[in-house]
């Protein structure tokens, strides 16, 4: 157990040797950080919660109740991990194969969400402030902004920045055709979609 005045760690967890955590930083019941891992500044960890070897962490993240972040997966910073949320290192694993040496890396980019109960099976990219819906089994890349769910998750739409899922249901007065732009509803950031891929116009 560590506590110092620029963290906080409660009294039921442990944190092995050699790791790194951030200023403001709280951990809470029952976590098991180990040795290399990185945690950024105020970031918080929530109740049975466990972070492996030389995982990365990074700033202002919020890891919710019963999740476990295994070595190979890399958190940018504002990611939130929504609870039980499973992460994968291995794409085949065997129980009588040692298999360290095939970890895949998971990259969650700045921003992202990861809803409870979903599943990031290992070798992915989650792109910056997308989302992944509860209970989604993610086994490809999600591109930035982006919507997915299901098993396996597929795209349904495009959020906002903020997490307002946007509308390009409607049609542009001049030509009658599908909008390529539209605004956040609730906070009037600006997008347009250009070859399947969400771009900024406006962002706050």
């Amino acid at each position: 157990m560590r506590n110092n005045n620029n963290y906080f760690v409660h009294k039921s967890s442990y944190v092995d040797d050699n790791v790194e955590i951030g200023s403001g930083t709280k951990i809470w019941h029952f976590c098991h950080i180990l040795t290399n891992a990185r945690i950024g500044e105020n970031c918080i960890i929530g109740q049975n919660v466990c972070i492996e070897r030389d995982v990365i962490v990074g700033n202002r993240c919020k890891i919710q109740n019963n999740v476990s972040i295994y070595t190979g997966v890399t958190l940018e910073d504002e990611v939130f991990c929504g609870p039980s949320c499973v992460f994968t290192n291995v794409y085949n694993p065997r129980a009588f194969i040692e298999r360290k040496a095939e970890f895949r890396p998971t990259l969650v980019k700045r921003g992202a969400t990861i809803g409870a109960n979903a599943t990031i099976v290992c070798g992915v990219i989650i792109g910056r402030y997308s989302l992944v819906g509860a209970g989604a089994v993610v086994k490809s890349d999600v591109p930035d902004y982006a919507i997915v769910a299901g098993v396996p998750a597929r795209q349904t739409g495009w959020t906002c920045k903020c997490g307002t899922t946007l509308n390009f249901n409607r049609r542009t007065p001049a030509t009658g055709n599908m909008a390529s732009e539209t605004v956040c509803s609730y906070c009037g950031n600006k997008y347009f979609v250009e070859d399947n891929l969400l771009k900024v116009i406006l962002e706050k």
